[in-house]
């Protein structure tokens, strides 16, 4: 399976690319796509869109999908 993964704001920074290619039989979810791609733990906050729509981080992915990940959203 091939995924195109995209990183936003502190992101970016956290992990030290914009965006990669992943090719892996392992990956279902979302949720794996950052286990594969980070070796910081998962943000239960993190907002992820698969395919340019929002997703929750246990939405399945395919071959294929673009995996967007956004920083949690704060302000007052």
């Amino acid at each position: 399976m091939s995924i195109q993964v995209r990183f936003f704001a502190s992101l970016r920074e956290r992990v030290g690319h914009t965006r990669l290619s992943i090719e892996s039989a392992d990956i279902a979810t979302a949720r794996d796509v950052w286990q594969a791609v980070s070796a910081s733990p998962l943000d239960e906050e993190m907002l992820v869109a698969i395919n340019k729509a929002y997703a929750s981080l246990d939405k399945a992915v395919s071959d294929g999908d673009e995996v967007a990940f956004f920083p949690p959203v704060t302000g007052g």
